[in-house]
């Protein structure tokens, strides 16, 4: 299937966000890094219009984006609705930081931590879909949900580095959220490689629209492992998406366990530890996406 860039894209950033907005709650219900409450907040903001954006240039039409919300049923209807309700508490969010100065109340950050994994759930399941057998797994929901739960946490502690603010709770959620992640992924990865049953050839047909391409191998679909995709599977998804934000978060509690006498050298280390697992599962988490759409196939292979 063709590679739709704007879709990648807003996957990504819309659980980066997410999972900004949900350890930030965290770290509110805990009373911790009030001072990083804020630059987080414009954070997860930023991210999530971004995603926004992105999601716009998959349309042709982007006026007839509308036309599809009036289906409750519909993936984009149910995405937009879970979006707008996590803005809405956002905002909400974001008057009581201004006016008890980066404190939360306790029902808030409740609130916003499940309308942060339920935006992530709600996102995740509208690309599952029977007709495409690597998409129609309830283990595609969880792997989205571990790249919330790895990105939030570390650039949650990244920031609090950045501000000078206590690092150890964001980075023990960012080292349990890398180790989810990782787990995920390789689950996820593993289904995927078994996806050959589920394909159906009914005859061989060329596409009339492209008569000199060659028809669809069966065989070569779900083989992520050994395949085409096997590089991006075992360098791009495994080692940098899932082993490389684990190793850097297990390094960070390393380095936070013993401080030097100069504390500005501890916060240097875990701004380099969590910028590493940041960068690291972006990468991977595009990769993922990158191998999902190359996945997407229909499950009768016609062309």
């Amino acid at each position: 299937m063709e590679l739709q860039w704007p879709l990648i894209l807003f996957t990504t950033l819309v659980a980066w966000s997410a999972g900004v907005f949900g350890t930030q709650a965290v770290l509110a219900l805990r009373g911790e890094a009030p001072k990083a409450q804020l630059s987080c907040w414009i954070t997860a903001a930023v991210l999530l219009a971004a995603g926004g954006i992105a999601v716009f240039f998959h349309l042709e039409h982007f006026e007839r984006i509308f036309n599809g919300f009036g289906h409750l049923t519909s993936g984009i209807t149910q995405e937009l609705i879970a979006i707008v309700v996590l803005a809405v508490a956002a905002i909400v969010y974001l008057v009581y930081l201004r006016r008890d100065e980066g404190k939360v109340p306790a029902w808030l950050a409740v609130l916003s931590i499940a309308l942060a994994a339920v935006l992530v759930v709600v996102m995740a399941h509208s690309y599952t879909m029977s007709a495409r057998p690597a998409w129609d797994s309830v283990l595609w929901i969880f792997y989205v949900l571990g790249n919330a739960c790895v990105l939030g946490p570390a650039t949650v502690a990244l920031v609090c580095a950045i501000v000078k603010e206590p690092v150890r709770l964001a980075a023990t959620v960012a080292l349990i959220g890398a180790a989810v992640n990782a787990v995920t992924t390789i689950v996820y990865a593993v289904t995927l490689q078994f996806l050959e049953g589920s394909f159906t050839t009914v005859g061989y047909y060329s596409d009339p629209t492209m008569p000199t391409a060659p028809l669809v191998d069966v065989t070569a679909v779900g083989n992520v492992f050994t395949g085409e995709l096997a590089p991006l599977m075992w360098i791009g998804v495994i080692l940098v998406g899932a082993v490389v934000p684990l190793i850097a978060a297990l390094l960070e509690k390393r380095s936070g366990a013993t401080p030097a006498a100069d504390g500005t050298a501890v916060a240097s280390r875990a701004e380099l530890w969590m910028a590493v697992a940041v960068i690291a599962a972006v990468i991977g988490a595009i990769c993922m996406r990158v191998v999902f759409y190359e996945l997407g196939a229909s499950v009768f292979m016609l062309y």
